[in-house]
C-alpha cells in the first residue's frame, strides 16, 4: 500500500528518532549541550570529519572554556590552536563572533536561526544546527550528509549542487521537521548520513528507514544524490623563501588576515607566472612582498599538497638579503625568528613540513652555481 506524504514522514520521524537515541555516537560536544559548545563543535566540524575534530575540540575547550575567553585571546593563539584543522577563515571567523557575542550581547548567543546567521562564519546551515540543538527551534538543517539522505530517500533525480534544486531540498527539509523533536531529528539526519548512508557504499541492510527509501527500492542508492562531475583539478608551481641572516634566524611573513589562510605565518613567496624560472618567480615574489632584492641559492625542500579546489608543488630555496629591508608591503607583518621559535607561530601544513627539514638536517647554506 502506497504512503501518504504525512504518513511516510511519520514514518521516517518514529523510525529514525528511535535509532538516533538507541544509536548515537558518543561525542564530546553532547555530553554537556550549551550554545557556545555546540556553536563551537558545528564550527568545527564545517567540511571536517568528527574524528578529525573531536582532539581540537577537546584542546579548544581548556584553552578557551567560555565565550569570554576565546574573545579576549589573541588571534595568533587561536589559529596556533586551530593549526592543522584547515579552513582557517573558520577561526578567524570563530574569533570574530566571539568578540561579538562577549562584547556586544553580554556573552548570551542569539536563540535564533535567523539572528545566528548575523554573527560571522554562520550561514543558514549552521544556524540551524545551533538553534535547533542549543535553543531547541523548530528548524531544518541542511549539510552534504542531510542532502544524501533526502536525495535517497526521496529519490530526487536532479543535480543537487543546482541552486534549484537547492531550495528545494530546504523545503522539503523545513517540511520534515517534527515540531518539539527537532534535536533528535536533524542530528539523527546527520548521524545516519555519516555512518549508515554513507557516499560510495551506503548500509543499506542496517538503515532503519530503508523500508521508505525510494532510490534503495528502486535500486538507484549509489547513483543519487546527482552531482555534476568535478572540473579537473588545477595545479600550480609555487615558491617559497627560506631567508637566513648570520645569526642563524629565519625570516617569516605573515600572510593578510582576509585572504586564503589568512593570518598564518610563512616562509615569503608566491605562485609561479607562465614562462618564470622558480627562481626569477621568487626574487619577484620576494620583491613584491617586502619590498627586498634576495639572491637565490639551493633548493632545501619540495611539497606536494592538495586543497579543496586545487594542487600545489611548493619549492622552497634558501636565500639571503642582498638589498634593502623588509617592509610589510604585500603581507599583514614579518620578524625574524631562530628555528625553535618557530612553534610559536601558526603556519600551514606546507611550511610545517619545510620546518621539519629544517630541523631534520636541512641545510641553508649556498650553491649559487645551481
Amino acid at each position: 500500500m502506497t504512503m501518504s506524504a504525512s504518513e511516510k514522514a511519520t514514518f521516517l520521524h518514529t523510525q529514525l528518532i528511535d535509532w538516533f537515541r538507541a544509536a548515537q555516537a558518543d561525542l564530546p560536544w553532547r555530553r554537556d549541550r550549551t550554545p557556545y559548545r555546540v556553536w563551537l563543535s558545528e564550527i568545527m566540524l564545517q567540511q571536517t570529519q568528527v574524528a578529525t575534530v573531536i582532539p581540537y575540540y577537546e584542546r579548544f575547550l581548556e584553552k578557551f572554556p567560555t565565550v569570554g575567553a576565546l574573545a579576549a585571546a589573541p588571534l595568533d593563539d587561536v589559529l596556533k590552536l586551530w593549526e592543522g584543522l584547515g579552513y582557517y577563515s573558520r577561526a578567524r571567523n570563530l574569533h570574530r563572533a566571539a568578540q561579538i557575542v562577549a562584547g556586544n550581547l553580554n556573552g548570551r548567543f542569539p536563540e535564533t536561526a535567523s539572528e545566528l546567521q548575523k554573527l560571522p562564519g554562520i550561514g543558514r546551515y549552521t544556524a540551524g544546527a545551533i538553534a535547533s540543538l542549543a535553543f531547541g527551534e523548530d528548524v531544518p538543517v541542511l549539510d552534504g550528509n542531510v542532502i544524501r539522505v533526502l536525495a535517497r530517500v526521496y529519490n530526487v533525480e536532479e543535480d543537487v549542487t543546482r541552486s534549484a534544486t537547492q531550495r528545494s531540498l530546504w523545503g522539503l527539509a523545513t517540511n520534515l521537521v517534527p515540531a518539539g523533536y527537532v534535536a533528535d531529528w536533524n542530528e539523527g539526519l546527520m548521524e545516519l548520513g555519516r555512518r549508515i548512508c554513507v557516499p560510495r557504499d551506503p548500509l543499506c541492510a542496517e538503515c532503519p528507514i530503508a523500508e521508505r527509501c525510494e532510490a534503495y527500492r528502486l535500486g538507484v542508492q549509489h547513483e543519487r544524490p546527482v552531482k555534476r562531475p568535478r572540473a579537473k583539478t588545477p595545479h600550480y608551481d609555487v615558491t617559497a623563501a627560506v631567508i637566513s641572516r648570520a645569526d642563524g634566524q629565519v625570516l617569516i611573513a605573515q600572510r593578510p588576515l582576509d585572504g586564503m589562510l589568512g593570518g598564518l605565518w610563512e616562509f615569503p613567496g608566491g605562485k609561479r607566472e607562465p614562462g618564470e624560472t622558480l627562481r626569477d618567480c621568487l626574487a619577484r615574489e620576494i620583491r613584491e612582498e617586502l619590498d627586498i632584492e634576495i639572491r637565490v641559492g639551493s633548493q632545501i625542500a619540495t611539497v606536494r599538497h592538495g586543497y579543496t579546489h586545487f594542487r600545489i608543488t611548493l619549492y622552497a630555496f634558501a636565500c639571503e638579503i642582498v638589498r634593502g629591508e623588509p617592509q610589510a608591503i604585500g603581507c599583514a607583518a614579518w620578524t625574524w625568528a631562530a628555528l625553535d621559535e618557530l612553534d610559536r607561530y601558526a603556519f600551514p601544513v606546507t611550511d610545517q613540513q619545510i620546518i621539519a627539514q629544517l630541523r631534520n638536517g636541512g641545510q641553508l647554506g649556498f650553491d649559487w652555481d645551481v
